[in-house]
């Protein structure tokens, strides 16, 4: 979870008075939680904050530029996008800060968590291309692929050149390096030589992770003699090691709160500022996220990440994996009561619920008897701090109840509640608890944050609750293409001859995890899906070496030395699976055509996407606008698609290999003989060869020696479906 310990540390430090005025309207609900949390640690809150060692990166939106406030209160500033800025701030001058007349807003948001499949199931991949080849006229060559994730081995010859020797990083960013005499950057160091590079060997928190590792393949690595070659395989790579939950620990708490959305941002502005000074297009690939909220805590994130993304500049993110969770439950007004079952999570249950008139949240804990709290929002409302705080004792069990107020940053009309259940004393066993909401007059939503609901015996008309509203932000930012997960393979035998199974779907269907919108705001989401189940790619070497027993590495298809070192191929599930699979497709079209943007790609998707149940309608919010179909892209993106001679499908029958002297030779997979018609096109769409009628073995080669070296489309109509189609060709 991107806000871990949020409503907890605000609900404490809340009880304690500052004495001093602060804005607090002015901040988002984070920001708030540490100026509250320091008044309760210190009785100095009145004094001018002066430089400590606690600081925090946050997104300051202002009138205008005006730095001379920023020093008057120590603060750095980092980045400036308009009148939002990237800010380092000592925590002791958030609350003057916020008072100066110039500054319009604070925000900012904790960590993220990686998004590998939590179950964990790692089986067999689908490649990348659900089956079809990725065209040959582009590898990614030209294009920066940027990746911020976690846990990366520099030294996998999976991101070298095809010989594993001549390393394709060009510069990493570990925001976690203690490395840092010298350096020039916020947080951690950089490192820009192939020397360097080698040298560092894998992000400071490699031994533990390999998160970053395996999307990284997915999405650019060069497949060193495997068949497990990434999208973009010949893309220049920038790279960025950032904090989430599963890598904290490496980092002193008085240092935490420097490593927030807005760090993420500045990793996501150094990936782009690396493209911009090589003058190249650049798509950056996030599998990670966290919760949505009422609070508003995203408004300036999802500004920054919009004047970040353009022409040329493109940002992918994953769409989550709680799709099979029910995440979503509405009392519509009219209806008496909705309710579900409760299954709490390490001792605590979250929710954040909203209406737009007051109602009754009724709990019930299951004993011997049914003990019945209830809450109305009214008394919520007009408690200090529109925070209410209760302790509720049930024999062996007790609990802290705790539930805040505040509008809806989407409508000021309706007012949301966040509401924490935590565990105090437990019993010998966890108690059933439901949440009821009641009252006829007020539509109300509520929204799973930590907790599981379910149905139970004990009360069976309450099983409310669907499988929607869990889009992971930033993937719910509207400026970030967002991608859901796709299903195909359901085995694979690993690397010591057993079969693992995991079953996630098959045929392209949306996987059961997979996130579903539609946002918070009513925007559908995910944009488009790509395979994400059972997905084969490069692991963490020194993970490997440090983990040898860890159960992800069973599912380790192969090893193999190199370089002294062992190395291994590795499956694993989930949208993090998904979204380096679209980004690398990316990275293909914007060497076609490398001014795209967001929108014209959301555009593409539109008009090539394919469609696993032809009945819905897309976009929608379980499969956007389908599943990414890299080669019907690129003729559309070309200008290709109104020629009507050229197929919609790529031959999956026939090979095409460009050879010396400009020709090609056609190879049949079934090795038999055939009678095909040739077309030759230009990318322009006119027909420069016309072959009527071929009888051929299973090889063929055609001579293209009258053409100048480009990118043609070649079409092939064959005597069965699977030898015919288009593809494109780099003579």
């Amino acid at each position: 979870m991107k806000r871990y310990g949020l409503l907890t540390l605000l609900i404490i430090s809340c009880l304690v008075a500052l004495g001093r005025q602060v804005e607090y309207g002015k901040m988002s609900g984070f920001v708030r939680q540490i100026v509250l949390e320091q008044a309760a640690q210190s009785n100095e809150a009145t004094r001018l904050a002066t430089p400590t060692n606690m600081r925090l990166c946050a997104f300051v939106q202002t009138d205008g530029l005006h730095e001379d406030v920023l020093r008057r209160y120590h603060c750095r500033l980092l980045a400036s996008f308009g009148h939002i800025h990237i800010v380092d701030i000592p925590l002791e001058s958030l609350p003057a800060l916020s008072c100066e007349q110039s500054i319009l807003r604070i925000e900012s948001g904790s960590g993220n968590n990686a998004l590998m499949d939590i179950t964990p199931q790692y089986i067999n991949a689908l490649p990348v291309y659900a089956g079809k080849s990725l065209p040959q006229a582009y590898t990614g060559k030209g294009v920066v692929v940027g990746v911020e994730d976690i846990g990366f081995d520099l030294t996998h010859p999976n991101f070298c050149d095809s010989t594993g020797t001549t390393l394709r990083i060009k510069a990493f960013w570990d925001q976690l390096s203690t490395d840092t005499i010298g350096s020039t950057l916020y947080v951690g160091a950089d490192y820009t030589t192939e020397e360097k590079l080698f040298k560092l060997a894998h992000s400071r928190d490699g031994k533990d992770q390999t998160h970053g590792t395996h999307t990284l393949g997915i999405a650019a690595g060069s497949g060193f003699s495997s068949p497990y070659r990434g999208v973009a395989f010949e893309s220049d790579l920038c790279l960025v090691a950032n904090l989430t939950g599963e890598n904290v620990h490496l980092i002193p708490k008085k240092d935490r709160y420097k490593y927030t959305y807005a760090t993420d941002a500045l990793g996501f502005k150094y990936i782009m500022d690396y493209a911009q000074r090589e003058g190249k297009p650049c798509v950056v690939s996030f599998s990670e996220g966290g919760l949505q909220d009422f609070h508003g805590d995203d408004r300036l994130y999802y500004a920054i990440l919009d004047s970040l993304s353009g022409p040329g500049r493109i940002i992918v993110a994953s769409a989550g994996n709680n799709g099979a969770q029910k995440s979503y439950l509405r009392k519509d007004k009219g209806r008496k009561r909705a309710g579900t079952f409760v299954k709490l999570r390490n001792g605590t249950a979250y929710c954040t619920l909203k209406s737009d008139a007051d109602f009754l949240l009724q709990l019930v804990f299951y004993r011997s008897r049914k003990d019945t709290t209830v809450v109305d929002t009214k008394r919520v409302l007009q408690c200090t701090d529109s925070l209410l705080k209760d302790t509720i004792r049930l024999g062996a069990w007790s609990y802290e109840l705790l539930v805040q107020a505040y509008p809806s940053a989407y409508d000021k009309r309706e007012m949301a509640y966040d509401v924490m259940l935590k565990q105090l004393r437990a019993g010998r066993y966890e108690l059933p608890m439901s949440i009821e909401l009641l009252g006829e007059n007020a539509n109300v939503e509520m929204f799973r944050g930590i907790g599981q609901w379910y149905a139970n015996t004990k009360n069976m008309a309450l099983r409310d609750g669907d499988y929607t509203h869990s889009i992971l932000s930033p993937g719910s930012a509207p400026s970030v293409i967002c991608v859901g997960a796709t299903s195909y393979r359901t085995h694979l035998i690993n690397y010591r001859g057993v079969k693992k199974v995991s079953m996630n779907g098959s045929n392209g269907e949306r996987a059961p995890y997979s996130s579903v919108g539609p946002t918070f705001d009513g925007r559908t989401k995910p944009d488009v899906m790509a395979p994400g189940s059972n997905i084969i790619s490069s692991y963490n070497s020194f993970y490997l070496e440090n983990h040898p027993a860890a159960g992800d590495v069973d599912w380790d298809v192969k090893r193999f030395q190199h370089k002294g070192r062992t190395y291994s191929w590795t499956s694993n599930t989930g949208t993090s699976m998904s979204a380096p699979a679209v980004a690398g497709a990316i990275a293909l079209w914007l060497q076609a055509k490398p001014s795209l943007t967001a929108n014209e790609i959301r555009g593409v998707f539109s008009r090539t996407c394919t469609h696993y149940d032809s009945s819905l309608s897309y976009p929608n919010n379980e499969y956007g606008h389908g599943q990414i179909d890299v080669y019907q892209g690129l003729l559309d993106i070309l200008g290709l698609t109104h020629v009507p001679e050229l197929s919609r499908e790529q031959p999956v029958g026939v090979q095409f290999q460009p050879l010396p002297n400009q020709k090609v030779a056609i190879t049949f997979a079934d090795t038999q003989s055939h009678t095909f018609r040739l077309r030759v096109y230009s990318v322009s769409g006119s027909l420069l060869l016309s072959m009527p009628h071929i009888v051929s073995a299973s090889n063929y080669e055609v001579d293209l020696s009258r053409f100048q070296p480009g990118v043609y489309v070649i079409q092939i109509d064959g005597d069965s479906a699977s030898c015919t189609g288009s593809t494109l060709l780099r003579l």
